[in-house]
């Protein structure tokens, strides 16, 4: 059984924005503007990508 991956970029920048959301970027390894990450379809992570939804590109893989 593999695992359902999302494909998440950052299309807005963190400056100025809630200490907490930039600590979910930053444990969703997000460190610059349109850098791509692939993460783990786990409740924790969608968790943080719901909070930060604002700022981000989704895609399911």
């Amino acid at each position: 059984m593999s695992e359902k991956k999302l494909s998440v970029t950052m299309v807005k920048s963190k400056i100025g924005r809630l200490k907490s959301h930039q600590e979910c970027l930053k444990g969703l390894g997000l460190k610059k503007i349109r850098q791509t990450v692939e993460v783990i379809d786990t409740p924790e992570n969608r968790g943080m990508i719901n909070k930060v939804s604002y700022m981000l590109n989704i895609e399911e893989l």
